[in-house]
């Protein structure tokens, strides 16, 4: 049976910033207190970077620095899917351990994560590390008859959660589609149905196994972050991301396992990042045209990387075109020029500007142009703004002139 400790009832709540929570389909005021639990999904470690992860990371990056700003300490936890359905298969295709692949690209992946000026994460469980973990949390559903076990396989019956669908808000012939297309098996003649999700598996050929008692195999993925989770932060987090492509089946499955575990609410906000595409085309591994973030950084500082980056908003989605960089490189080169190398201060209209846009759904778009039109005025003599306002304004973006 799996048991945490009571969170304390005393706590300081206040309102902070205003987001787009996924669940509730709108902007809203989000109510925290001094301590913020923040879970966001990380990568699956069997590529390089590319500039999809920099963005969904980057916009939990300011979210955590705007949140210190305003007094919250921020506990980050980031996983690392290190055994799943995608990097088994990249590991055999290369001729190396599947855990070989995962160290090699994690270490790019922190690499790049530095330059960027991203924060670290406190804690970054790895799948691999917390079978125990996810076989304790398997057990207690089964324990409470969420499961069914079909030749060896272990399932989340979906009939046991009623409330499944309440994330996505799709009606359940749009979830089916969506299962089919990112992973899911709704065809599967052993599962009672289409939408229920794999918990253990037996491993193939070839794949690691662990012992458990649901047979010897691995576990699936979407337990996974349930385990790793909850071990880190607790039963309830206050923020949860990732990408806009988890939001179903991914985070839809992890509330209703975890809750149906818990009974409380799994996340109580939920933030998720558009996707980036390339000159027109979805941004994949298949289609060869991924603008990896190692490469990137051989042409630009990696502030110009954060600084086109928040020229675009968090949730809309948007193209990433080849003159991006270059025009990045030069807006920064102003910045860094105008600020003239002044010490940060933190009080004046310019960043209280950028507090302003920031707490407005994470206003990056505004906040770009706040930061060019500053400096622009400051070259041109006709600043309301010192220097070193503009400097705790870029600093507080992670920006660092």
């Amino acid at each position: 049976m799996v048991m945490w400790p009571l969170r304390d009832e005393k706590v300081k709540y206040f309102m902070t910033m205003r987001l787009y929570d996924t669940a509730q389909v709108a902007v809203v005021d989000i109510e925290l207190d001094d301590h913020v639990r923040m879970y966001v999904c990380g990568i699956t470690p069997y590529d390089s970077t590319h500039l999809g992860h920099a963005a969904t990371y980057l916009t939990y990056d300011l979210i955590i620095r705007r949140l210190e700003d305003l007094g919250h300490t921020v506990q980050l936890v980031r996983n690392v899917t290190d055994v799943d359905d995608s990097i088994l298969p990249k590991a055999r295709e290369l001729g190396i351990d599947f855990l070989e692949l995962a160290e090699t690209e994690m270490n790019r992946f922190s690499e790049d994560m530095v330059a960027l000026n991203a924060r670290q994460a406190d804690s970054e469980p790895r799948a691999t590390e917390s079978i125990k973990g996810i076989v304790d949390l398997i057990g207690t559903l089964v324990t409470r008859g969420h499961t069914y076990t079909t030749e060896g396989t272990t399932y989340f019956d979906v009939t046991t959660f009623p409330a499944f669908g309440k994330l996505s808000h799709l009606t359940d012939q749009e979830m089916v589609a969506l299962a089919a297309e990112r992973g899911g098996r709704p065809d599967d003649p052993k599962q009672r149905n289409p939408l229920d999700f794999v918990l253990w598996q037996p491993s193939a050929n070839g794949e690691p196994s662990w012992d458990s008692p649901y047979g010897s195999g691995r576990p699936g993925w979407h337990i996974e972050c349930s385990a790793m989770s909850m071990s880190a932060l607790g039963p309830a987090l206050d923020i949860h991301g990732g990408g806009a492509d988890l939001i179903f089946p991914h985070h839809e499955c992890e509330i209703a396992q975890s809750e149906s575990v818990s009974g409380e609410p799994f996340s109580k906000y939920w933030v998720h990042a558009g996707l980036v595409a390339y000159q027109g085309t979805k941004m994949s591994k298949s289609l060869g045209n991924l603008v990896f973030v190692s490469d990137l950084r051989k042409e630009i500082d990696p502030r110009a990387i954060r600084l086109a980056l928040m020229a675009h908003h968090y949730r809309s989605g948007f193209e990433w075109f080849d003159d991006e960089g270059p025009r990045a490189q030069k807006d920064l080169e102003l910045l860094v020029r105008s600020a003239g190398g002044a010490e940060p201060v933190k009080v004046g209209p310019l960043i209280d500007q950028v507090r302003n846009a920031l707490d407005d759904d994470l206003d990056t778009p505004r906040v770009h142009q706040l930061l060019l039109n500053e400096a622009q005025a400051i070259e041109g003599g006709v600043a309301s703004a010192s220097p070193g306002c503009l400097v705790a304004s870029a600093s507080l973006c992670g920006i660092e002139l």
